[in-house]
């Protein structure tokens, strides 16, 4: 009975320590994820995420022939030069306005985040002196880790989303529509939805991440599938209240 007892108590104890196990993991994977989340709100609009004001002299490596070349605003946002796609000049930002003429980030998918921090707080990048360690950590495991592969799941010729409008409709009734309504024009002070699918790359990646500063959160913890089903549901709502 001793040893049945004893044998009883080491099962018991392997199994508590796997259960913990299994937890520090799955907290660690989360809290991964949320950092890279962080990240790609501050890829967006860094300084509104940390509560800053924005910079006033713009950005060293942004072209001085460019549209954006005297507003220092938008020029020191990741995205401004490297585009919604990541892709930079070979992506969505190859023509237009936004066009600058910089390489995207997809160069350094997969890259020692280390390296990409040092990257970034040196110059030319210059964000060492303007973000935290945590930011930059954050920003930067986002270029390693958190970038989707766009053309996966937005085809880049029609813009068309690559993802079932029907199962679309459900998630957004499920996960959006309580801050969006259903027809997406919801809250009144941002643009109809529907109006925003010129580019699905910027929304794709606010709902992959979420909004900087705003309570919008980040769907990052689903399959990136869904996302793109959501997109392809938005894309039948009103563009116009």
């Amino acid at each position: 009975m001793k040893i049945q007892v004893n044998a009883n108590s080491a099962c018991c104890s392997i199994l508590t320590g796997l259960i913990l196990m299994t937890l520090a993991v799955s907290l660690q994977a989360e809290e991964l994820e949320s950092a890279i989340a962080r990240g790609g709100v501050l890829y967006d609009k860094w300084y509104k995420v940390i509560d800053v004001d924005a910079p006033t002299t713009p950005h060293a490596l942004y072209p001085a022939d460019k549209k954006y070349a005297k507003d220092a605003k938008n020029n020191w946002r990741c995205k401004e030069c490297h585009g919604w796609d990541y892709q930079g000049k070979d992506g969505a930002y190859s023509k237009g306005k936004h066009h600058s003429g910089l390489v995207g980030i997809n160069g350094a998918n997969g890259k020692d985040v280390k390296e990409i921090v040092a990257l970034l707080s040196a110059p030319p990048h210059g964000y060492g002196d303007k973000l935290s360690a945590a930011d930059l950590n954050d920003l930067a495991l986002f270029v390693s880790q958190g970038q989707a592969d766009m053309d996966r799941y937005i085809d880049r010729a029609s813009k068309a989303p690559k993802g079932d409008q029907a199962k679309g409709e459900a998630y957004f009734n499920t996960i959006c529509a309580k801050c969006h309504g259903k027809d997406g024009l919801q809250p009144k002070e941002m643009p109809p939805l529907g109006s925003l699918m010129g580019n699905p790359w910027e929304v794709m990646h606010k709902v992959l991440n979420g909004q900087p500063a705003e309570s919008m959160p980040s769907l990052r913890a689903l399959d990136h599938q869904i996302a793109a089903d959501i997109l392809a549901h938005i894309t039948t709502l009103p563009k116009e209240r």
